[in-house]
């Protein structure tokens, strides 16, 4: 029996470097509205983002909102971008604002790539 399900994807890191890589990718899908990245990597990123949006959404002020970005977020830009944007553009969506698409197989490792997206 398995007692402890592994919940997440370690990705082959410590704790504090898997963070900080999951805090990159999420600034980065925010910036640019879409990635590629390991399969791994984007379904580590995938549920983590979906946390990050639901709670933003939560925020009444936007006092509340910037410091609970400021905590998650490396860029100002990503920042203002997601109060801007991405919250209304969300609003009335209630799960679901990625999407992962397979695109191919990476170079050097042989891993499955794929393209994660906002939808």
């Amino acid at each position: 029996m398995r007692h402890r399900v592994k919940k997440i994807s370690k990705l082959g890191r410590q704790a504090d470097h898997r963070r900080l890589l999951l805090r990159n990718l999420a600034t980065s899908l925010i910036l640019h509205d879409k990635i590629q990245t390991s399969a791994a990597k984007a379904s580590a990123l995938q549920p983590v983002f979906e946390k990050l949006i639901v709670n933003l959404k939560k925020k009444t002020e936007d006092r509340e909102m910037i410091r609970y970005l400021k905590s998650y977020l490396l860029d100002e830009k990503a920042q203002k971008k997601m109060i801007a944007e991405l919250k209304p553009k969300y609003a009335e969506r209630k799960s679901g604002f990625t999407r992962i698409t397979p695109i191919g197989i990476q170079k050097g490792d042989a891993a499955p790539k794929v393209q994660i997206e906002l939808v």
